[in-house]
């Protein structure tokens, strides 16, 4: 998946069309993205001892992955993501706008002996 925990996210589509804000749970099953303030409901509680006050909560519904795109910290733009391999073997994603690297995806991969 390209998009990650802490990225920062734009909805392109439905209610909340153009908000962005941080990722805080990504489902890779369901292909769903919590996003902080975004898709907000009200669940009906009713008073408990976990709950002594009851009423109603508000929290952020998964948003299909679909419907958002990553916001480049370097330029502030919201684009696609590319991969590439640096010169050390590790790779990272970058911005297809600006160019610049997001964030490290995996390290470089240790030489194989040939035998």
């Amino acid at each position: 998946m390209h998009i990650k925990i802490d990225d920062t996210v734009e909805v392109i589509t439905g209610e909340d069309k153009g908000v962005r804000g941080k990722v805080l749970r990504v489902d890779h099953a369901a292909r769903k993205v919590v996003i902080e303030g975004v898709n907000r409901i009200y669940k009906h509680v009713r008073r408990s001892q976990k709950n002594p006050q009851g009423g109603r909560l508000s929290k952020e519904m998964p948003v299909s992955i679909s419907n958002v795109i990553v916001v480049c910290s370097a330029c502030g733009e919201a684009s696609r993501n590319g991969i590439r391999y640096l010169k050390d073997g590790s790779k990272e994603r970058y911005c297809k706008k600006c160019g610049k690297g997001n964030a490290g995806i995996a390290p470089a991969r240790p030489a194989h002996a040939t035998g």
